[in-house]
């Protein structure tokens, strides 16, 4: 791993200036971090994409998290529902929301001035093999330090808490478009709803004393709701299935006995060679 951190630095530290992609995950969290390192506050900046496909607790923690590194922090809106790519949400939404996301990081990028822009992408995410979001990025000019330097998920999260990046475990929070099956069209009152259902569950859970740490709730379409937990704490749910009632808006809400998985949804494309 050390050797892979010192790749990085090095590769931060020839840039003149960068933008940092940040979402206020671990891993742009951790490449934001090497950042200052590598070159100081001063030549570094942060963008958050402010959207409805954006949890508000997300944004609050990002502000956080730049503030303590005392970087200049941006907070830029993004129109993904103005693109109809997006809202038609086929397996390659990630692109359009993408797409729009640099679309606006580039100009911001110019008018500050800043050489380079750096998405959080690591090494994983360029042999998962469905990273439609990628392309996009790639396409903008941005670049990849961490998946440059060899920077797997557990090497950002180890070194993370080596650091003592508050960040080192913070569980994956893909944007809330992710929640919605594919081919049913993304709205703001669809992404409002998924939030607040998923906000809902987490304090009912807790107060039920069942300590989830990743949680989903995913609109399927025909107002049916499937809600993925842990897979350790799938038992515990089911013992206490009152606590799914939290989940309002929907007809129906199932749990899905098989518990969290990132990209579950990609599961249900009929052919995802398609958006590869």
């Amino acid at each position: 791993m050390a050797s892979h951190v010192d790749a990085l630095l090095g590769r931060l530290a020839s840039l003149d200036s960068v933008l940092i992609a940040f979402s206020g995950g671990a891993d742009s969290a951790f490449l934001l971090a090497a950042a200052v390192r590598a070159l100081g506050p001063a030549k570094v900046e942060a963008g958050t994409a402010v959207s409805p496909s954006l949890a508000p607790s997300e944004l609050d923690s990002a502000r956080s998290f730049a503030a303590g590194l005392g970087v200049v922090h941006h907070t830029p809106a993004t129109d993904e529902l103005a693109r109809e790519g997006y809202r038609r949400n086929d397996g390659d939404r990630c692109f359009f929301c993408k797409t729009e996301l640099m679309s606006v990081l580039v100009p911001l990028a110019e008018r500050r001035g800043i050489a380079e822009i750096a998405t959080g992408t690591n090494a994983d995410d360029t042999v998962a093999g469905f990273r439609p979001g990628i392309r996009a990025a790639t396409r903008a000019g941005a670049l990849t330090p961490l998946a440059d330097a060899g920077l797997s998920k557990a090497e950002v999260r180890a070194a993370s808490r080596e650091w003592g990046l508050s960040t080192w475990d913070k569980p994956a929070a893909a944007c809330l478009s992710s929640r919605i099956a594919y081919g049913t069209e993304v709205t703001a009152d669809g992404l409002r709803r998924v939030a607040e259902a998923e906000a809902s569950l987490r304090r009912a859970l807790a107060e039920a004393r069942i300590p989830v740490r990743n949680l989903r709730v995913r609109d399927l379409g025909d107002a049916v709701a499937k809600v993925e937990v842990d897979a350790d704490l799938v038992p515990a749910v089911a013992e206490r299935s009152e606590v799914l009632e939290a989940v309002e808006g929907f007809a129906e809400v199932r749990l899905d006995e098989r518990g969290f998985r990132s990209g579950a949804m990609n599961e249900l494309l009929p052919d995802p060679e398609r958006y590869r």
